[in-house]
């Protein structure tokens, strides 16, 4: 029998071949090497790349036989996810290899900052001897605030006790009870920010968090503060934080990730470089023997579940392995709902529910769990999430988490339901279900309104008292921006004569637009949701 073959493009440690094991066919080509790496695809089975190999709609192409991509590391940015989802090829990657790593080296460049390490040995390598002008500080005592407060975030609390900081921390989706797991002092953004004497941002990169620390932000923080972002470029606004280096508005900043890597010459990132109180490093998060070992092993550990017909954990577009294919489709549906509810969530979750309802219930639709959580989470933790660590986000924040199956479905054939319960004591409902023959994915239930809308990237949801005039007033808010209404739902009021309406858009709405039609419409409820496609 012919063995599976298995290519390699980049360089991965000895111990992921060894985790392969003997059954595999494996194969090595430079994946730098656009010709090589086309030729090499034709019999590939399973193709495992960390940074360098791009896997785009051609290479997709050039791999007929191909039934997974593996990256052995975090970030997917050189594969087309889109793509190999479209050509049914599962892509896998190694979500949690690199956190201790990326915990590590937050570390280090805090206390590079409070030392001034890089410049004292910058001066002392050129020949100089200049103990008084690198002065530091001691971080005892200090308070050291942690923006995102999931994995990667909890590790770097965890680590900071032994130094004797008070730790004060910012995450909208951690209960308080979590907070008090790690030790950490639960506070507002802006309380955070004035308070403490170092702030480390890990927070997911959406439209919501891009440039969330900007002029406003820095000139808030202490004089004597320092920044750190080892998570995402974009999250800091690069030209507000040169001049506010620049103006001495805060003492420094230590950066690992860039808008643009590598910095382009003469960009926003490109200027920070050259400020003497600014540390650099390349994109470190994940470079370490360890963190790479770890992702490759891991990895490889998926190609096997995946080339052998078993449920892959790691899987970001689809959830592989023996699944129903009754059950298959509604994975994505899930995956949306959970989107859905994080966006209309206004705080920490506590506990869910995910009822499935109709025929499905004859069937295996434990995945359903899998999909629900990893939706919920895709926009609220910084770390890719996959159907295997979604479980733990939730284990970690104490979220309570029951599958409900039932027979009985009165209006469609088959409808899963998220119900959850946010800190405040408040009950979200969300509702969905496959349409038609073509089995479209629509929302079909909001906190006990019926509505059906087709799932699109951008949809506002608002709840008002229920008048005459609100479509015109919403209209013309978004008609003033060229903003383009492709659908609108409205539910019938409920008995205190609340409407609820659904605008499907083609651009997301400028927060300053928002707010104008929130007070025009006096919504009670009024969310910009946004889905985001594997």
């Amino acid at each position: 029998m012919t063995k599976p073959v298995v290519l390699i493009a980049e360089q991965l440690s000895p111990a992921t071949i060894d985790a392969l094991g003997p059954d595999f066919d494996v194969r090595h080509v430079d994946g730098t090497d656009r010709s090589a790496l086309l030729a090499a695809l034709a019999d590939a089975h399973a193709v495992l790349i960390r940074s360098a190999t791009r896997i785009d709609g051609e290479a997709l192409s050039a791999a007929p036989q191909l039934k997974v991509v593996a990256r052995a590391g975090v970030g997917l940015d050189n594969v087309d996810i889109k793509a190999a989802t479209a050509a049914g090829v599962m892509v896998v990657n190694a979500p949690t290899s690199n956190i201790i790593s990326a915990a590590e080296l937050t570390i280090g460049h805090i206390l590079s900052l409070a030392r001034h390490i890089p410049a004292a040995h910058a001066s002392l390598a050129g020949g100089a001897w200049k103990r008084s002008a690198y002065t530091g500080t001691e971080i005892f005592e200090k308070t050291v605030g942690i923006i995102g407060l999931g994995r990667i975030g909890g590790l770097i609390a965890e680590r900071l006790r032994a130094f004797g900081v008070r730790v004060v921390g910012y995450d909208p989706y951690v209960t308080p009870a979590r907070a008090s797991q790690l030790q950490v002092e639960l506070l507002s953004f802006d309380e955070v920010l004035a308070q403490s004497d170092f702030v480390t941002v890990h927070m997911p990169k959406t439209p919501e968090t891009t440039g969330m620390i900007g002029t406003e932000q820095l000139s808030s923080m202490k004089r004597t503060a320092y920044l750190v972002n080892v998570a995402r470029g974009g999250l800091v606004d690069e030209d507000a934080l040169y001049q506010a280096l620049s103006d001495g508005v805060i003492a420094g900043a230590a950066l690992d990730v860039f808008t643009s890597e590598p910095p382009v010459d003469g960009g926003s990132a490109h200027r920070l470089l050259t400020l003497p109180n600014v540390v650099v490093t390349p994109h470190l998060g994940a470079s370490t023997d360890e963190a790479q070992e770890k992702a490759g092993i891991s990895v490889a550990r998926s190609v096997k579940l995946a080339l052998e017909g078993d449920l892959v954990p790691d899987a970001v577009n689809v959830a592989g392995g023996v699944i129903d294919p009754f059950v298959r489709p509604g994975i994505a549906l899930v995956e949306k709902l959970g989107q859905f509810f994080t966006g209309l969530a206004h705080g920490a979750l506590t506990s869910l529910d995910i009822e499935v309802r109709g025929e499905l219930a004859a069937y295996d639709v434990s995945v359903y769990r899998l999909a629900a959580l990893k939706g919920i989470f895709t926009r609220i933790v910084s770390e890719n999430v996959s159907y295997v660590n979604a479980p733990l986000f939730a284990e970690q924040r104490g979220i309570e988490v029951r599958l409900i199956v039932e027979a009985e479905s009165p209006l469609y054939r088959n409808i899963t339901i998220l119900r959850g319960t946010l800190a405040d004591g408040t009950v979200l409902t969300v509702a969905g279900t496959l349409a038609g023959t073509r089995m479209v994915p629509k929302v079909v239930g909001i906190n006990g309104y019926e509505i059906e809308v087709p799932f699109a990237q951008y949809h506002l949801v608002m709840r008002y008292q229920d008048r005459p005039g609100i479509v015109a007033i919403y209209a013309k808010e978004l008609g003033d921006q060229n903003i383009n209404i492709e659908g609108l739902q409205v539910a019938h009021p409920d008995a205190s004569g609340r409407a609820l309406s659904v605008l499907t858009v083609d651009s997301p709405v400028p927060e300053a637009v928002l707010n104008q039609m929130r007070e025009a419409v006096g919504a009670d409820l009024f969310r910009q949701i946004e889905i985001t496609e594997d």
